[in-house]
């Protein structure tokens, strides 16, 4: 039987070693851009979008790519905002087989609380080259006034 001398500073440097590898590796899982698995990477939400206030109205940009703008219903109520829809992929034929399928079809449906009310009479929506926009007026009561002080 051989006797083998422990070193504590080899032992702690190939434990990290080990943690980097296993952290390497579950990163690369989660994320196909750096090497995972792309069939089993699905996108958490979809669509994707950006949301901003420019002062008068909240401004919606979302990516619809390969979406019909007939396939899409945008319902807006109160302060409450939804989009739903259906991306529908032609098939490839009876004979052709996937090599890559990472595109997905389906119904999709988003819904969101605006920190403010929305005037649903004044939207306007528009969708070109894949994204769709929405414009959404605040309410009457949820606009800034300006309020003139009066001596009394």
């Amino acid at each position: 039987m051989a006797i083998i001398r422990w070193r504590p500073e080899a032992d702690v440097f190939s434990q990290w070693e080990r943690m980097q590898h296993d952290m390497a590796g579950m990163l690369a899982a989660s994320r196909p851009w750096a090497g995972g698995d792309e069939a089993t990477f699905r996108p958490e939400v979809y669509p994707a979008l950006n949301i901003y206030d420019d002062g008068e109205t909240f401004v919606v940009r979302a990516e619809v790519p390969g979406v019909d703008p007939k396939n899409i219903e945008v319902e807006a109520t109160g302060d409450t905002l939804t989009i739903r829809g259906e991306r529908v992929l032609p098939e490839p034929g009876a004979n052709a087989s996937y090599h890559r399928r990472e595109r997905d079809s389906g119904q999709f449906r988003r819904s969101f609380t605006m920190p403010k009310p929305i005037d649903n009479t004044k939207v306007i929506a528009g969708c070109v080259n894949g994204v769709l926009e929405l414009r959404l007026p605040y309410a009457e009561e949820a606009k800034r006034r300006k309020i003139t002080v009066k001596a009394l």
